[in-house]
């Protein structure tokens, strides 16, 4: 049933018929139907006024969805404003492939300059077909405990810094949900040009099967499939668009699931014209009030906290000129942020 499912929406001609995807912006249909496919939840609202990284939206404009049909699986809608968006965009595209993340660039096709800093190298290409193939050729890079493909087990050996600020905004996210222990420790970014899939897996190779799983979407939109706890599950469609955050928890993580289909997104909010941010406020209040890599700043009523981001590309991607090269990146391009906790509670190291 899933692989049936999967080559549906995969399928270039004939096209698909999307209306059986959940869309989570036609929430009021879908919850009026015979059999409820999502139910919006509410946030503690003791979390109403708590401190913000930037570019999180304040949490009373974010919508909580779950799926009743898959136990554990969380949608988050809304939670990034159009600026928050455009600064993990080019972290992803401009930090996070650097080396010693590994990344999956062959040796014997690109050079060591392209596979230790492919982004510059990128931008350093003159011809259209050195560009294009360069830029389809990356699909992951991995921080953290870094996962190995052909193992399919993490080790001390492949182990790099995890990036801070994606530590804390992913366990900012932890907390809201209330898993208060989750620790941010390994990550894998996956790079996904209009036409690109991934094929229907497991997410087992973690020794923490207990932790959520945090799946950040950026860029044009995808069609989503979680199935069952083998491929003879019928699975659910989901549309996953630019900004939403997928969590999979409890009996959800260890479904089967795949992306069959990228397609262009409805609207691209990560383009919207950007007018301001506290960022200066930030930076000129960084020296005063700093504690633990975090810095504070009231805005507009909402507490903003720094939580170690780069401050400078928070502001630079506000810049039209410098946005440019992501911008033309992300027309035909999804990027997705996937973060787990690997150890188990008060391991230090996977040897233990």
């Amino acid at each position: 049933m899933f692989r049936e499912y999967f080559k549906y929406y995969k399928s270039k001609w004939p096209i698909p018929d999307f209306k059986n995807v959940i869309d989570f912006r036609e929430t009021k249909r879908r919850e009026s139907e015979k059999e409820v496919l999502i139910s919006r939840v509410p946030l503690n609202k003791d979390y109403v006024n708590f401190g913000l990284p930037l570019g999180v939206q304040p949490i009373c404009n974010w919508q909580c969805y779950i799926v009743p049909k898959h136990p554990g699986l969380i949608m988050i809608r809304n939670a990034f404003t159009a600026q928050g968006q455009r600064y993990w965009m080019a972290r992803c595209l401009k930090d996070f492939p650097k080396h010693p993340n590994r990344v999956n660039l062959n040796e014997s096709l690109f050079s060591r300059d392209a596979i230790e800093d492919w982004w510059s190298a990128l931008q350093q290409c003159c011809h259209k077909d050195d560009v294009k193939r360069l830029k389809n050729a990356m699909r992951w890079s991995t921080m953290g405990y870094q996962h190995n493909w052909d193992t399919k087990v993490y080790s001390e050996q492949f182990h790099s810094n995890f990036p801070k600020d994606l530590e804390k905004m992913c366990n900012f996210f932890a907390q809201i949900l209330g898993y208060k222990t989750f620790e941010a420790q390994a990550a894998i970014v996956n790079y996904y040009p209009i036409g690109s899939t991934l094929s229907g897996h497991t997410d087992h190779s973690e020794p923490n099967q207990e932790a959520p799983l945090f799946s950040f979407s950026f860029g044009q939109t995808a069609i989503f499939l979680i199935g069952g706890l083998t491929l003879q599950v019928k699975p659910t469609a989901l549309f996953l668009e630019s900004g939403d955050i997928l969590i999979m928890t409890c009996e959800s993580r260890l479904c089967y699931h795949a992306v069959p289909r990228i397609m262009k997104a409805r609207d691209e909010p990560w383009n919207e014209y950007i007018t301001s941010s506290p960022s200066d406020l930030l930076k000129q209040t960084a020296d005063r009030r700093v504690h633990k890599d975090f810095a504070q700043v009231k805005c507009n009523d909402t507490e903003f906290v720094q939580c170690s981001m780069d401050l400078t590309l928070y502001e630079r991607v506000c810049n039209e000129a410098f946005w440019l090269p992501y911008k033309n990146y992300l027309q035909d391009s999804r990027i997705n942020i996937n973060v787990r906790q690997v150890l188990n509670g008060g391991e230090e190291t996977l040897t233990q």
